[in-house]
């Protein structure tokens, strides 16, 4: 199996996770010279509270993705990338909070990702059944190999 595009889902609100998914991320892309694709899906309401604390023009026509790349989290990411060689690209989706492994599956689907890439807390049982897993949903219903990157 060849290693052309690797997906890294980022959260925008976590900084503490960039360490180790961009640590992980160059260390399977850059060997492989994989394109990786940082994604993420927005909430609608933080969709629009991003678009609103970004200043863009509030009747303008702009994507999840571009607000995307101005989230400080994915430009960092993007930087670190850089400085290592890799070569990457921003893709963000709307969801409803509830289907974000679905919206990031598909999106790894849409891009054709040979491996995609989630971190994540340890949680217990009892915790994913409550809460649900954006992670384990992912691993479940994309079409490629997960790596899941236990964050602290």
């Amino acid at each position: 199996m060849s290693l052309d595009t690797v997906l890294v889902a980022v959260d925008t609100d976590e900084d503490e996770a960039i360490d180790e998914l961009a640590e992980t991320a160059i260390d399977i892309a850059g060997p492989a010279e994989a394109t990786v694709v940082l994604s993420h899906v927005f909430s609608e309401k933080a969709y629009e509270d991003a678009r609103e604390r970004l200043q863009f023009d509030p009747d303008g026509e702009v994507t999840p993705s571009v607000v995307a790349k101005r989230n400080a989290n994915i430009r960092e990411f993007e930087k670190r990338l850089s400085e290592a060689g890799v070569t990457s690209t921003v893709h963000a989706r709307l969801g409803d909070g509830s289907d974000d492994g679905d919206r990031l599956a598909e999106l790894a689907a849409e891009v054709e990702a040979d491996l995609a890439i989630i971190g994540g807390r340890g949680r217990t049982p009892a915790g994913k059944a409550v809460f649900g897993s954006t992670a384990q949903t992912l691993m479940l219903t994309a079409d490629c190999p997960v790596t899941f990157v236990r964050t602290e």
